[in-house]
């Protein structure tokens, strides 16, 4: 992995979204969908109407036209008409063309439509990453979020070169404007809380683009403009970790993506992750995943090989 400065683009460039299905719902009358068992991200874009979207633990959100939300680590959701409809309601979206699907009686005027699509994540290991970021992210009236999902849903059905490459760009690029146009003080702990405050961001920022560096407590809290103890404390309250365990997960994720590309020793997978040899790096790496560097891609490729056959 080339080193990425920006611990938003760094973090989505380790987690390599990937586009799934992609498609235009149009409902109408009184309907739900419900949807659990879950293990990849999920976005949708009211274009025109409103609807609940209830998730467990959280208020339920009424979602109007021009509204946008990402859902990247939960497991079960719903989503139905307003007004709400009686128990048992409960439809599966009925595809009517390439890429649309109808969730309403075939007369039933179209009340609610909107762009939804499934992605995936290519990075088999990925729940630190996750941690780091909000379950969902919701955003109101933001055009940038509602025309880069214009053009993702265009893109599947145009006869154009590259084709693939531009979705998975895209779909990038739209991650990353949900994330960076949502940080605030008042967030989870995480990655976006900690970039909301000027003196963590600065933390943040050193260590996502020195990873290979000599990263400590007192560098971090200098560059930051803080006494350790005070680093400490708030970089603990903003992330929920301490700081030099973020630094040591951190660089354990970007050994793992650069052993799972392959094409490097563990020297220089050891140079680019900020140990001094492949022998300080392995009984980190032992230490913090549970098994040696080599265990690793092994399990990887195996569990990689047994998906390709299922």
């Amino acid at each position: 992995m080339e080193t990425i400065a920006d611990p938003i683009a760094s973090v989505v460039a380790l987690l390599k979204p990937r586009p799934s299905a992609a498609k235009m719902v149009a409902a109408g009358g009184r309907w739900r969908v419900e949807r659990s068992n879950l293990t990849n991200p999920f976005y949708a874009a009211i274009v025109q109407g409103r609807c609940h979207l209830i998730i467990t633990g959280k208020a339920p959100v009424m979602l109007e036209a021009g509204d946008f939300v990402l859902i990247l680590d939960l497991h079960r959701f719903t989503m139905h008409s307003e007004p709400p409809p009686p128990p048992g309601a409960a439809r599966v979206p009925l595809e009517t063309g390439p890429g649309t699907f109808r969730i309403r009686p075939a007369d039933a005027p179209v009340q609610m439509r909107a762009l939804v699509a499934h992605c995936s994540f290519a990075l088999p290991e990925r729940k630190f990453l996750l941690t780091l970021l909000p379950d969902m992210i919701y955003l109101s009236g933001h055009d940038r979020l509602l025309a880069l999902v214009s053009i993702i849903h265009e893109e599947p059905f145009a006869d154009r070169p590259a084709r693939g490459m531009m979705l998975e760009l895209l779909l990038e690029v739209l991650m990353i404007e949900g994330l960076r146009s949502s940080p605030r003080p008042d967030r989870p702990p995480g990655l976006l809380r900690g970039l909301s405050d000027p003196q963590m961001a600065i933390a943040l920022r050193r260590i996502h683009a020195d990873t290979a560096g000599a990263l400590s407590m007192a560098r971090l809290a200098h560059d930051a403009g803080m006494s350790r103890s005070s680093f400490y404390a708030r970089f603990q309250t903003a992330l929920g970790c301490a700081p030099m365990e973020y630094v040591t997960t951190w660089r354990m994720a970007v050994a793992r993506d650069l052993l799972l590309n392959g094409g490097l020793s563990n020297a220089e997978i050891a140079g680019q992750v900020g140990y001094g040899s492949a022998s300080a790096f392995g009984m980190a790496f032992v230490w913090h995943e549970g098994m040696s560097p080599r265990a690793f891609v092994a399990r990887s490729n195996g569990t990689k090989a047994l998906c390709q056959h299922v």
